[in-house]
């Protein structure tokens, strides 16, 4: 699929602050450029961003509900009264729930996990672990990472005289369960002033506001912040404002002091080398996977054992299990998604459709949310995948760039058992034989709403270098924009009529990969670049024929050399 270069132009009024921001931190204008496209428009704002700080967190209980939470917690422990921290089985969900079963430990022991069964229980709050929690004496339940649509389940707790504690980040209903406290930044009525944390996020705020009050030192919080970067970086939240703060201070835990759980999982990530420094990215490509490949083959409580435990030689056993269980999932959803395309590729329907929702009753339900993700990469549209569990055909939902699936899934809500999610991700269920309908209003809110450019994929290009822009002191700077995510992407460069070097060649097992060595006209600077599974050009590059070229810029280490790296997103052919 072809991609769409689209360049982020700035305004007349921009381009004045992009020069007042160059002149004040002494930096090139294409720096000062990215900044501009971040709303990074004073002195100050460029601070805060270069420098975050613990400090600059938002007052917990600034958060709607709140201060009943942390009274109720207080009063349980005070009581002794046995307290579950549960859960969702994905990596918020279980990151969640270790760093406040973690925190909580550490001064108070009458209390257990709980994780549903993805299988038997299905999402969310669960009948069996309300059952579980009365029939054991919990009299308090703190739910993380989901609960914000449980009312009848938060009601029937009630009647079993077990009280609820909601932490959750997904969109509520205009109706909220009647529990004793519910913590969503995203309530209407709730004025606290970030609205993107992870469900983690919401559980750390919660701890931190119990810390408040109980005159704990921060410190005691800090050492977790690595399970909190772990939830930012694989719910593809933004990483700005708050979560800037977090993921900042939660990388530099996992770099320098991981806990025992987490170095087991970084270990059979292949993620053991000193010299190279856990990035966002390593976490949802290598670390969130495993994670979550655990809830979706077995039992996602195996990941909250390992994330809690302290034992080095359990660690490396439960990892070594877990990572067995990803080698699994990925011949799984391989097999899957080829079913699903195959029958995508057999209804003509879908040559004019602008939505997919694929349904095959036997398809693993573990799996299927990344089955969805893949149909939308291969398609470009907002994709639906279900399968039949405990008597209902449930599935995710992925979207492509500035659509609201959560909206076009809510237009159907008549058809459905229960639904959730965000803006790009949702899942949901329905009676089997309500897919055709479902399918059919479904279509039609995407055909209605969705805007041309959201039918292709497009790349969004920060700037236009020449290769004499990229200076060391350049590549310091832009190396400081991290941690990189959702609201503040890496930035894709752009340079136009590029050339052979002479020495670029062909690389890779079967000749797939273009290892560049480029030149331009601005400098005699030879830039080195990788191109993978784009061999396609190599026959235009060797005519002396020239290239637009779209890339991120890394950091090259070999032999103990550093140096920097053109990463190629796409490539344009050019006449000569």
């Amino acid at each position: 699929m072809i991609n769409k270069w689209i360049l982020r132009a700035l305004t007349k009024c921009e381009i004045e602050t992009q020069s007042k921001i160059a002149e004040e931190l002494s930096i090139s204008p294409i720096l000062a450029q990215l900044l501009v496209q971040r709303d990074i428009l004073t002195f100050e704002d460029a601070r805060s961003f270069f420098r975050p700080d613990l400090a600059d967190l938002h007052d917990p209980f600034l958060m709607a509900d709140m201060d009943k939470a942390v009274n109720r917690l207080t009063m349980a422990m005070q009581k002794n009264e046995k307290i579950m921290i549960y859960g969702d089985y994905d990596v918020d969900g279980t990151t969640s729930v270790s760093l406040v079963y973690k925190f909580l430990k550490q001064f108070y022991s009458n209390l257990e996990f709980y994780i549903p069964d993805r299988y038997a229980e299905g999402y969310g709050i669960s009948i069996q672990g309300i059952d579980f929690a009365a029939a054991n004496d919990f009299k308090l339940i703190i739910a993380l990472d989901c609960g914000i649509k449980a009312m009848a389940k938060v009601q029937y707790a009630t009647e079993k005289g077990v009280d609820f504690i909601i932490c959750d980040h997904h969109t509520p209903d205009d109706v909220l369960p009647a529990a004793v406290a519910v913590l969503d930044p995203k309530r209407d009525d709730c004025n606290y002033p970030y609205k993107h944390l992870s469900g983690c996020g919401v559980g750390f705020k919660l701890m931190q506001a119990f810390a408040i009050t109980n005159n704990i030192d921060f410190s005691k919080l800090t050492p977790l912040l690595d399970l909190l970067a772990l939830s930012i970086a694989s719910d593809i939240v933004p990483i700005t404002g708050e979560n800037r703060i977090l993921a900042f201070y939660g990388l530099k835990q996992i770099n320098s002091n991981p806990s025992v759980g987490l170095k087991g999982i970084m270990d059979v990530c292949g993620l053991k080398d000193k010299d190279k420094e856990i990035t966002i990215s390593d976490i949802v490509f290598k670390i969130g996977p495993r994670i979550n490949a655990s809830g979706r083959m077995k039992l996602a409580s195996e990941v909250v054992e390992l994330l809690v435990s302290s034992d080095h030689s359990f660690a490396k056993e439960k990892s070594d299990t877990i990572n067995d269980y990803n080698n699994d999932r990925k011949d799984l959803d391989k097999n899957i998604t080829e079913e699903a395309i195959a029958l995508i590729g057999s209804d003509i329907r879908y040559k004019t459709r602008k939505s997919i929702v694929v349904h095959k009753a036997d398809w693993h339900k573990g799996v299927i949310g990344i089955v969805a993700s893949r149909l939308t990469e291969e398609f470009y549209k907002p994709s639906i995948v279900l399968a039949n569990s405990n008597g209902l055909a449930s599935g995710s939902a992925r979207s492509v760039q500035g659509f609201d699936i959560y909206k076009a899934i809510d237009s159907c809500r008549d058809l459905l058992e229960t639904f959730g999610g965000h803006m790009y991700a949702a899942g949901l269920s329905m009676k089997e034989e309500n897919i055709p309908a479902f399918t059919e209003r479904f279509e039609k809110f995407v055909s209605e709403n969705i805007l041309e450019e959201q039918t292709y994929p497009q790349i969004d290009i920060d700037a236009v270098l020449q290769f004499n822009d990229i200076t060391p002191k350049f590549f310091r700077v832009l190396k400081q924009f991290a941690p990189f995510g959702p609201g503040n992407m890496k930035p894709y460069f752009a340079s136009k009529k590029v050339l052979d070097f002479g020495t670029s060649r062909l690389v890779g097992k079967e000749q797939e990969h273009l290892k560049l060595e480029l030149i331009d006209t601005s400098s005699e600077n030879v830039m080195n670049g990788i191109a993978f599974r784009m061999h396609e050009f190599n026959d235009h590059l060797k005519a002396l024929n020239p290239l637009d070229i779209c890339y991120t810029l890394e950091e090259n280490n070999f032999n103990g050399n550093t140096t920097i790296q053109l990463m190629i997103r796409d490539i344009k052919r050019v006449d000569k």
